[in-house]
């Protein structure tokens, strides 16, 4: 059965907004997705054409094959970064806080500081349990796949669109789904086609439709599969949705979710405002690789042209052909050396022309898509700091991507696994309006990366200017760590000592320094004879525990009660 008819899924619902027919309002917005496709298909074809073909594709056709590579590594790089940025392995991208009015009440209830910290402390390793158990939840359904595909989606063509169910992530390239959005951006329907096999559907949808289709075979009864129309829709409260298959709807397909908790994600790589869909990555550099690929192919073209060798003999001439042809390599013949040339192109200044300007393109795309092979210049000396800075000038620019992916991906992707973590048991609910989850990857670790950079160059400016010394008496050193911890995003639990286990250390050092020094104080005062005499005393103590220790290895002596 496919795994989009859950009856699970979605809590059922008697009032669920309904259409004449789904079809109809789908072939409606059709015409408004179709610039937005066209373009898709063309980024695609300059990047991954299997990511998104043309209309009539199907699994015999053979796909274009692109003359430069530039475009599929630098999506595949690129898409690659990003999936590490936002969801980053073995990592929680979310960390759950209070809200600012529970933090107060319970400051006001405990009317104690130390009492809220350690009340604090135990909410925060609770929270930790449940971030941990979500992002567990996210490996073994294996839904870094599925977002690998949507981060190339959303480079190419600029759209994507996601299903978050209990058998995982699936993605739905932008031919297969319309939406339609309020002026501030947020999505108030969709509906998604699929072409499946009837055998898919549940029993009674099928005979129903082999009831309505009997005599009529040249409507359904000649396609291997049928149209399923699955609509979602957002009213003031909840969203609604059901499915249709050949103008009948679905009924166990009924259903609603909260407005903050709708497995549907309608995603794109930018916000315009008026504009329904979001354009790609690829789009805004589509000059550089049409140009590319232009230029690209007649290198290929002309290379190969001018790879072919070709003999010409004068006509007329004493040199006859049929001999050159017949004599063997280093054998003799008769002719005259002037009547045979080898055509030739003579084109290399234009070929190097050509591949200047490629060169140039190619540089400039790897720019944009982060490759390290743009991110080092050419010279003798290229220091790791300055690849660092280029390579983090470079991510910087991807700030907007990082910040719409906060709101309309990680977000709302983290709720719904919360939400389906909750309603198994595996989670517990978490009381309304006292917590809730805070991104903490994409941009927000960006800007803890600039904070980290820049309290690190405040440190060393400060050092290289007052010294060691000055650094130790004026800066606060716990506090220096505990943003730094913050910023690498490092949990400092049991791992940094507190001000008072530093105090308490520092003062039994000082303590076994005056012991010693008070030791070495009575030592110098007993004079050379004593020190001697106890130095013998210590001397036979060592030997007396030593044979009594060689004696009970053997078994044979008795118990040591402390020396002799």
């Amino acid at each position: 059965m496919n795994d989009i008819i859950d009856s699970t899924a979605p809590r059922p619902t008697s009032d669920v907004l309904e259409l004449p027919t789904v079809q109809g309002r789908y072939d409606l917005l059709v015409s408004y997705r179709e610039p937005y496709l066209q373009r898709g298909f063309d980024c695609a074809e300059l990047t991954l054409p299997a990511l998104l073909p043309r209309y009539g594709h199907t699994s015999t056709n053979i796909l274009p094959t692109p003359y430069q590579s530039v475009g599929a590594r630098g999506v595949n790089h690129l898409s690659s970064k990003l999936l590490m940025a936002l969801f980053p392995p073995n990592t929680p991208i979310f960390k759950i806080q209070m809200t600012p009015g529970t933090l107060q009440e319970l400051t006001q209830k405990t009317q104690d500081v130390q009492a809220a910290k350690a009340l604090r402390t135990t909410y925060d390793k609770y929270f930790g349990v449940i971030e941990r158990t979500v992002m567990a939840d996210c490996e073994i359904q294996g839904d870094r796949t599925a977002l690998f595909e949507a981060l190339k989606h959303l480079l190419v063509v600029g759209n994507s669109l996601l299903h978050m169910s209990s058998q995982g992530v699936r993605v739905f390239p932008l031919n297969q789904f319309v939406v339609r959005r309020d002026p501030a951006g947020n999505p108030l329907e969709m509906i998604l086609k699929e072409d499946i096999d009837p055998i898919a559907l549940p029993k009674h949808v099928q005979a129903a439709i082999k009831a309505e289709n009997r005599g009529n075979k040249s409507r359904y009864g000649d396609k291997k599969s049928v149209a399923l129309y699955t609509y979602v829709a957002r009213t003031e409260t909840e969203w609604v949705t059901y499915q249709e298959v050949c103008g009948k709807i679905i009924e166990r397909s009924r259903g609603t979710f909260p407005l903050d908790r709708s497995p549907w994600i309608a995603l794109r790589f930018n916000r315009i405002n008026g504009e329904d869909y979001g354009r790609g990555y690829v789009e805004e550099y589509i000059g550089d690789f049409t140009s590319l690929e232009n230029l690209t192919a007649a290198i290929v073209q002309g290379a190969a042209a001018a790879s072919k060798v070709l003999f010409l003999v004068k006509p007329n001439s004493s040199t006859k052909v049929k001999v050159l042809a017949k004599t063997s390599n280093g054998g003799f013949a008769s002719g005259n050396a002037e009547d045979v040339t080898v055509l030739q192109l003579n084109k290399q200044g234009d070929f190097s022309t050509a591949k200047a300007l490629r060169e140039d393109l190619i540089q400039q795309l790897s720019y944009a898509f982060l490759l390290n092979t743009a991110v080092q210049r050419e010279a003798e000396r290229v220091t790791a700091e300055e690849i660092r800075y280029m390579a983090q000038e470079l991510e910087q620019t991807l700030g907007g991507f990082y910040s719409i992916m906060s709101i309309e991906l990680q977000l709302p992707y983290i709720q719904v696994k919360m939400d389906a973590l909750e309603r198994k048991g595996k989670l517990p609910k978490l009381p309304k309006d006292t917590a809730r989850p805070v991104i903490v990857t994409g941009l927000t670790a960006l800007g803890r990366g600039n904070d980290r950079n820049k309290l690190v160059q405040f440190l060393q400016t400060l050092a290289a200017a007052l010294g060691q010394d000055a650094v130790k008496v004026y800066v606060n050193v716990s506090e220096a760590i505990e943003r730094l911890a913050i910023a690498d995003g490092i949990d400092t639990e049991n791992l940094i000592r507190t001000e008072e286990d530093v105090a308490a250390s520092q003062q039994q050092q000082q303590q076994d320094a005056q012991r010693a020094t008070m030791m070495q104080e009575g030592m110098k005062s007993l004079g050379p004879a004593a020190i001697s005499a106890f130095g013998g005393a210590a001397k036979q103590r060592i030997a007396n525990q030593g044979a009594i220790e060689q004696e009970q290895e053997k078994g044979k002596g008795p118990q040591s009660t402390g020396g002799q």
